[in-house]
């Protein structure tokens, strides 16, 4: 196991440091739309829960207009389109977002392929079984988000997480990256109309209560 982690990590470095490198042109192409179109900074930047329950802070494209939309964090199904800008829809629909996250992998903070992180404040929700999700690097896609990605109840997101955990392989992340680029293409399971903090792993005080 403890080889497979090492190799996962030479993996996510090695890949990181080449996509920023050759995605970085497009990059600053998002960036200037970004501006172009509304005020405000290029990246969302926002506090997740990281391996062993590290706090770090993970990056994306903003896709919204500036201003606390906080409020709206603890609302599963809330329409708020009137806040997310053009550019925000197709960076959403088109997972082009999450691209910022390359940085966040170069770090160490994440991996590609991991349980998505989580807010500070779902921890306390969580029981010994959740828990379980910590126990690797937080990913950009992972093994919910080639099931289902935001149409999967949050019950069976978490069941998927801590099955990818439990029965971690570095074919098990191959066989997750082929059907990511399926997704990603196909835009199954896509959600533009939520915000990004309660997209990631609200409402889980019900999954996995007989499992503690």
């Amino acid at each position: 196991m403890r080889e497979s982690i090492n190799l996962k990590r030479k993996v996510d470095l090695f890949f990181s440091m080449i996509l920023i490198y050759f995605l970085l042109p497009f990059g600053i192409i998002i960036a200037l739309f970004l501006k172009l179109e509304s005020r405000g900074p290029v990246f969302f930047k926002q506090k997740r829960v990281g391996i062993d329950g590290k706090l770090f802070k993970m990056y994306k494209f903003r896709s919204m207009t500036k201003g606390d939309h906080s409020a709206h964090y603890r609302i599963q199904d809330v329409q708020i389109k009137q806040h997310i800008t053009k550019v925000g829809s197709v960076l959403r629909k088109t997972s082009l977002d999450e691209l910022p996250q390359l940085i966040n992998i170069l770090k160490g903070d994440m991996s590609f392929i991991g349980p998505r992180p989580v807010l500070p404040a779902h921890l306390e929700q969580y029981n010994s079984y959740h828990m379980q999700r910590l126990y690797m690097k937080p990913g950009v896609t992972g093994l919910a988000q080639v099931k289902g990605r935001n149409t999967l109840p949050w019950s069976k997101r978490i069941e998927y997480d801590v099955q990818y955990v439990n029965n971690y392989s570095i074919w098990l992340d191959i066989k997750i990256i082929l059907k990511t680029i399926k997704v990603v293409l196909m835009r199954e399971g896509v959600a533009t109309n939520q915000t990004m903090g309660e997209m990631e792993d609200f409402h889980i005080r019900k999954s996995g209560e007989d499992k503690k």
